[in-house]
């Protein structure tokens, strides 16, 4: 046994912050890499990954037939939509939105369109596309977008392309979102504090949409513990509900068969490559800005993210990449921005590498297309340009 009775606290904090390390803790991810293979380090096949991926998550074993109902039809700005619902098997039905290009009959490739985190949880398919009024119901919304999508409903954009797609909330958000009065009870004193502090800076506080979100965060992670006593997860739920989406979608009369692409940024982005890897109706998957090696995001970084990524037990499915890559050779379009505060570079260069790699591996190298821009965490309109226009060539409307 060896006593170190070396001092400095400090000194080591400093290095900790250098390195990127876990601080006090250094030398726990050496001890775990011993225990088990960690970060891909066994180099798992994608059919080993997605097993691990759905213990790790806590998938439900049941997808049930969509119970679909239309809410409402509409016509404006050169789309059609369709407001519809559907049953998950638990909880106030799904809210979804349907567009295609107005006057349109025939069959047209779908698309899922993945709504993100993006700090609010009381709206979420009305982040990506408008209703029958054709404009954001609440600030904060219009706010986010401007923020993480350069003002646009790009869903709304992508229907006009060509294309049916589809948005929907997913767990935990707009109408599938907890109520205050359900929310753990550890939840409810940091928003009232978080309440006050905005009270007293002026802020109005009172608005719905803002009370909610304020609760919603702390409640985040009080909800995911109960899930993961009952063996699930945020992203297992929103995995199993994404892969009901797409079955509302493929299941659609005026859906081309072959299967639909999947798209997201940030959370959507996660939720896009999680529901293919998982064995969504995939046609092509487009992850924007969600991409990051592991070992290179940690401790800081991993911190900065919600529970609808870092799902315990993560670290022993594989490397983050080795999930988007789950399906190679799929067709495969990753988005990074290289000023993502969200994402370290080194990690963000090192999981389009072990991509690139995978798809190399699988014999179909050109299916992968990874693509650096020099912005920071969105999908702005240059973004939405290319993957766009990468959807036209490997996912072409039928015809």
């Amino acid at each position: 046994m060896r006593f170190d009775t070396t001092t400095g606290r400090d000194a080591g904090a400093a290095g900790a912050a250098a390195t990127g390390r876990l601080g006090a803790f250094d030398g726990l991810v050496e001890l775990l890499e011993g225990s088990w293979p960690l970060f891909g380090d066994d180099e798992p096949t994608g059919e080993e990954v997605s097993r691990r991926l759905r213990c790790a998550v806590g998938l439900p074993g049941d997808v049930p037939e969509p119970d679909v109902r239309v809410e409402g039809t509409w016509t404006r700005d050169g789309l059609a939509g369709t407001e519809l619902s559907w049953d998950a098997g638990f909880g106030p039905r799904v809210a979804g939105r349907l567009l295609r290009p107005a006057g349109e009959r025939g069959l047209l490739p779908g698309a899922l369109a993945l709504h993100c985190h993006g700090g609010l949880k009381r709206f979420g398919l009305d982040k990506l596309a408008d209703g029958a009024d054709g404009r954001p119901v609440h600030p904060r919304l219009r706010a986010v977008r401007e923020e993480l999508y350069d003002g646009r409903p790009f869903a709304e954009d992508l229907a006009r392309t060509g294309r049916a797609v589809l948005v929907h909330d997913g767990f935990g958000w707009g109408s599938r979102r907890l109520p205050v009065a359900a929310m753990p009870e550890r939840a409810e004193r940091p928003a009232q504090l978080e309440l006050a502090a905005r009270r007293a800076a002026g802020e109005d506080v009172d608005d719905e949409a803002v009370a909610y979100d304020v609760h919603a965060g702390p409640a985040e992670d009080a909800v995911a513990k109960a899930l993961g006593v009952l063996g699930t997860s945020w992203a297992g739920l929103l995995a199993r509900e994404d892969l009901l989406a797409a079955r509302v979608l493929v299941g659609h009369p005026g859906t081309a068969p072959g299967g639909v692409a999947l798209l997201g940024l940030s959370g959507g982005g996660a939720r896009a490559a999680v529901a293919a890897a998982l064995g969504a109706p995939a046609a092509a998957v487009v992850v924007t800005c969600m991409t990051t090696a592991l070992r290179q995001a940690l401790p800081q970084h991993l911190h900065r993210h919600t529970w609808a990524l870092m799902t315990p037990g993560l670290g022993r499915v594989g490397d983050w990449p080795d999930v988007v890559a789950a399906r190679a050779p799929l067709p495969l379009l990753v988005q990074s921005g290289l000023r993502d505060p969200l994402f370290p570079e080194a990690g963000v260069r090192r999981a389009v590498e072990r991509i690139a790699a995978r798809y190399a591996a699988a014999g179909a190298p050109g299916a992968f297309t990874g693509s650096l821009h020099e912005t920071g965490h969105r999908f702005d309109a240059a973004m939405q340009r290319e993957a766009f226009a990468w959807l036209d060539r490997v996912h072409p409307a039928q015809g």
